[in-house]
This record gives structure tokens, sequence and C-alpha cells, in this order.
């Protein structure tokens, strides 16, 4: 079965101090979400990290968490890309709803599987993961 054609590409951050979570998620015209990338970057490569995927996809929104830096990552966006579609959203509970999202993808071994996984956290930065969630929350209303 192929898949649909795309109706809607954007481009998610969760904004940090040090580093930021970066998606691109589509829409397909059947209503399916995809991902079609996702990285944590260091904030200072964000605007590089941007352009390369306007470069690569075409964004019709950037879309960015409310949380640490979210103000500040607006107004640098906007600056850099005047004539892209930004819109902030609140974050609440995406961390551990990211958290949850970075098990499923890498799963538990050992000791690991027996506790749940909220309660505990990933070796790596997951923040890639809450920047999808923002994406599917603005793609899905």
């Amino acid at each position: 079965m192929s898949q649909q054609p795309i109706e809607k590409c954007v481009l998610a951050i969760d904004p940090g101090s040090s580093k930021c979570g970066v998606a691109v998620v589509f829409r397909r015209t059947g209503g399916e979400i995809t991902i079609g990338w996702r990285e944590v970057v260091q904030a200072s490569e964000l605007e590089k990290t941007i352009r390369a995927q306007r470069n690569l996809h075409n964004i019709s929104l950037i879309i960015i968490g409310s949380g640490t830096r979210g103000r500040e990552t607006s107004q640098r966006i906007q600056t850099e890309f005047p004539s892209a579609g930004v819109l902030v959203i609140d974050e609440q509970n995406t961390t551990l709803q990211a958290r949850e999202r970075y098990w499923e993808s890498h799963p538990r071994k050992g000791w690991r599987r027996f506790l749940p996984s909220s309660m505990q956290v990933p070796p790596e930065p997951y923040d890639d993961f809450v920047a999808v969630i923002l994406a599917e929350r603005v793609l899905t209303q």
C-alpha cells in the first residue's frame, strides 16, 4: 500500500537553553501523521538546522513549545525567517509523554523492563520526541 500525498508539513521545536529538540512531521491526505525527521541539536545550531530542513521540505509552519526559552526562540526564528509562519503552543505534559515515546522507540532491556517507564529517565536527550508531540498536537486539531 502506498502512502498518501503530504497535505501539510511542519517543523516543531522544543526550545532549551543548551539544546533543542527539532522534528519535521507530515500530515498526509488521509489524516495519517508521519515523522520525517527528528534530532536533538545544540541551541546555537538551531537556525542552521531550520534552514537545512526548509531546503529539504516544504514547511508550512514552525511550531515552538512555550517552555524554557520559548519566547526567546520565537523571536530568534521570526527575526531569522520573517516570512515563516510561527505558532507557539503549550508544552504541558510533553516531557512525560516524550519519555514514554522514547521507551517505545528504544525498548528497555534487563532490569529496566520491570520498572514502569514513567519512573525511568532515558540515558540520552529525548527533546526530539517532545518536538514530535508538539507537531502532532497541531496537526491533529
